[in-house]
């Protein structure tokens, strides 16, 4: 059985329910609940709403993502991509975009913007080691940035 993400319309006329495009999406499609267009400025990082606030499955995370589509075609990505919706958040959903094109973002009322992914969350327990040897050694180390190759 599927768990199920629970979604109330904070604003009925212009909310849209996250839905999947396709059989084999791993996203839901967000979509802004606006009542008039907005426009986003080359850099200008704005907060869409969705007209939305969800409940998660528990022992899950919502993981608000790019759209590739806006990405490639406009520069319009998600600026803390990927968001983080915590299991026990119940505020309107927002999604945080930044427009690193060079021209102007024109969004519609219920352009779909982002994408939801629901992940199961793993929690650990916290151990603090007094040396850095009981981290163990690997073959990598502390290379970082590009340290494996290209």
């Amino acid at each position: 059985m599927k768990p199920a993400l629970k979604v109330f319309l904070l604003s009925p006329s212009l909310a849209t329910l996250p839905r999947y495009a396709s059989e084999g999406a791993a996203g839901l499609d967000l979509s802004a609940a606006l009542s008039e267009m907005m426009t986003v400025a080359p850099g200008e990082r704005v907060a869409v709403p969705t007209g939305i606030a969800i409940a998660l499955p528990p022992g899950h995370e919502g993981q608000v993502r790019p759209r590739s589509g806006l990405a490639m075609k406009h520069g319009v990505t998600v600026a803390n991509a990927p968001g983080t919706i915590d299991e026990d958040y119940r505020g309107e959903v927002r999604v945080l975009l930044v427009n690193l094109g060079k021209d102007p973002f024109v969004i519609k009322p219920g352009d779909r913007i982002g994408q939801l992914v629901v992940a199961p969350v793993t929690r650990v327990s916290v151990e603090q080691v007094t040396t850095e040897s009981e981290l163990g050694d690997t073959v990598r180390g502390g290379g970082g940035f590009g340290s494996t190759g290209r």
